[in-house]
């Protein structure tokens, strides 16, 4: 069996991996725009309802994160937890699915969007269209990585709980 210490750094860089992929992610869904040379109509990530779906749950997704990341400092560098009472153990179990499942959701509509986009209107698309859409997936790609690192950390959430000795929500 793996050690504590082990453990704990595994979270932490877990944690730092979503942080950047999820930084990623909604930076570069915010300067996806372009400007049409035809009638100079601007076109940005907000015209797109998806898109703007994808980038809140970047944004959720990574403030949580932010959120998350002093703790596992704290408990990396003293081997015990801030908040001893159990509730930052509740916390991190049902925060990390809540927003594992909210990233899940966020990359099932970025590529969703983007295929159907594609497909429908493949033969009308310019090159800046294609672009635009080409950058919408790469966001939603690194929102996947967001999630992927998301879902093994609540493998460890849920493991950390089950091994505290609660019996559970109702008891």
């Amino acid at each position: 069996m793996a050690s504590s210490a082990a453990v704990l750094k595994t979270i932490l860089s877990l944690r730092i991996l979503t942080l950047l992929t999820l930084a990623a992610s909604v930076v570069i869904m915010a300067l996806n725009n372009y400007t049409d040379d035809e009638d100079g109509s601007k076109t940005k990530f907000t015209d797109v309802i998806a898109f703007r779906y994808v980038f809140s749950c970047g944004a959720i997704g990574f403030l949580y994160t932010i959120f998350q990341i002093p703790f596992a400092m704290y408990n990396v560098v003293q081997e015990k937890r801030w908040i001893r009472n159990g509730c930052l153990q509740e916390f991190d179990f049902y925060g990390d699915k809540v927003v594992a499942f909210l990233l899940a959701s966020g990359v099932g509509v970025g590529f969703g969007v983007t295929f159907e986009f594609k497909r429908t209107f493949g033969e009308l698309l310019g090159d800046k269209d294609l672009k635009f859409l080409n950058m919408g997936n790469v966001s939603t790609g690194l929102l996947l990585a967001g999630f992927v690192f998301m879902a093994l950390l609540t493998v460890f959430s849920s493991n950390r709980r089950a091994s505290s000795g609660k019996k559970g929500f109702f008891k």
